[in-house]
């Protein structure tokens, strides 16, 4: 499980968009959207560097909190 801390997410599109945008990505498995922490859990192998540069690429500019 890795989290990111995703700030600019406000709202059901924002989390749409994030969701649909990782979702895209190779090796990624469950995707969990919080916008009340503004937070995105993802489990899978996809590296964070690319988890990161597709949340950039959408206008999400994200961090990592947490990976195991």
């Amino acid at each position: 499980m890795t989290v990111f801390s995703v700030p600019d997410m406000t709202c059901g599109h924002c989390k749409a968009s994030v969701t649909t945008t990782l979702s895209q990505l190779k090796d990624i498995g469950a995707i969990t959207v919080d916008l009340t922490t503004r937070q995105v859990e993802i489990t899978g192998t996809a590296p964070q560097t690319a988890v990161i540069a597709a949340l950039d690429e959408i206008g999400f500019p994200a961090t990592l909190i947490a990976a195991s």
